[in-house]
């Protein structure tokens, strides 16, 4: 599965809507692609009535639960458990244990043993589109197609400047000269067929290792500009804003009946 590639169900989310208590019921949907096709603890756990809903509701002998003691209650059924499963992380803001948050975060794991356990791959749900982290050979892989792309891009731009004399050497011309030397033209032709000969590819074409690179780092551009759009994101950059004007307004103020006593 590329990890460009994205996974979204409009009929679920019309009907069930998406909050915490049901994400990972969302994230395990059959038509999901990324999610194993292999049993999963989570699975299990539901056939037997435990999920983070119905800790929620319905508590564990001692009445209901809060999201957040629902959801603590839950990786502790999930650690008794074996094999494959998908755990949801908390989020950095307490708030939004009981607040619509626009991103969650899915780890999929392979558990060994109450303690133990290994990362098989990091998952985004930001509103409502499932995306897979990029690891870090694609994030790299991206970095470095940009650099090389940027360079080469450089590279070229300078060749045609490139102006040879006998008597001087190598020079740059970087003004527009119709009256250019026949020599430089002709030494500068040869190695253009040279360079065509050691790469055969044409002018802009990438391996596919470089377009996989540059896409996984197009998802993570497109998962941030969906996050600093989100109503809630906009919403406390706004609240904190209004904070800082009001604070310079009273300082102000205070200045100002300073000055006139």
């Amino acid at each position: 599965m590329s990890e460009t590639a994205s996974f979204v169900d409009p009929v679920f989310l019309a009907r069930f809507g998406l909050y915490r208590a049901n994400v990972l019921s969302y994230f395990l949907h059959p038509l999901n692609p990324f999610r194993t096709k292999a049993n999963t603890s989570n699975e299990v756990l539901s056939m037997q009535g435990v999920d983070i809903g119905t800790l929620m509701a319905q508590g564990v002998g001692a009445g209901p639960l809060s999201q957040q003691a629902a959801e603590e209650e839950y990786m502790r059924a999930l650690a008794q458990q074996t094999g494959e499963q998908y755990e949801l992380l908390p989020p950095q803001d307490p708030a939004h244990y009981t607040q619509p948050s626009p991103l969650y975060t899915i780890r999929h794991v392979l558990r060994s043993n109450p303690t133990t356990d290994k990362v098989l791959g990091i998952y985004y749900v930001l509103e409502g589109v499932i995306y897979k982290a990029p690891s870090l050979r694609g994030l790299m892989k991206a970095n470095v197609a940009r650099t090389a792309q940027g360079l080469s891009d450089a590279r070229q731009a300078l060749s045609v400047c490139a102006r040879y004399q006998p008597s001087t050497g190598y020079m740059w011309m970087f003004e527009d000269d119709d009256e250019d030397d026949p020599v430089a033209l002709l030494n500068l032709s040869k190695k253009r067929k040279r360079r065509k000969i050691l790469d055969v590819r044409r002018p802009g074409e990438r391996t596919e290792a470089e377009e996989e690179g540059i896409r996984a780092s197009e998802a993570i551009d497109r998962i941030l500009v969906r996050l600093s759009k989100s109503p809630l994101v906009s919403g406390a950059t706004n609240a904190n804003e209004d904070a800082k004007s009001e604070t310079k307004s009273k300082a102000e103020s205070i200045t100002s009946d300073k000055a006139g006593e």
